[in-house]
């Protein structure tokens, strides 16, 4: 499966945390909005800067990240999809995942694929279905 990765999924496998997505091993291809770096990274260093994390263990989480990073394909944020993200959905969603999902309809149809949205979040999940993407995580 070709699947488009949040944040939220990537995060809960580099950090062990609980409810990691149980299809991991079905995703064959990972893509995501270049966004996922600040988002991912920024948490890593915030979950330090409070102590939950020691520094050894954050430069570890940031080292497994970046090998993510480069195990998936990676769409940068361009105008048009600023733009779809800016326009209204049929559900509420925050900027953020707002950008997420208008990249992955953007992908979805340049590419003229099938794509899954993997997420935890269910806003983000309950805004890609009603946009017609399959979702996993949620």
């Amino acid at each position: 499966m070709k699947a488009y990765l949040d944040s939220s999924v990537l995060l809960r496998k580099v950090l062990g945390e609980p409810g990691m997505l149980s299809q991991w091993k079905d995703v064959e291809a990972g893509v995501s909005s270049a966004l996922i770096e600040v988002e991912c990274l920024r948490t890593i260093d915030r979950l330090k800067l409070r102590g939950t994390l020691t520094a050894k263990q954050a430069a570890g989480h940031h080292t497994k990240m970046f090998e993510l990073f480069d195990a998936i394909e990676v769409v940068e944020i361009s105008r048009p999809i600023l733009s779809k993200a800016s326009a209204p959905f049929p559900t509420p969603l925050g900027t953020l995942d707002a950008i997420h999902l208008a990249t992955a309809l953007a992908y979805r149809d340049i590419r003229g694929i099938k794509l899954t949205m993997a997420t935890h979040d269910k806003m983000l999940a309950n805004a890609a279905r009603a946009m017609g993407l399959a979702v996993i995580g949620v």
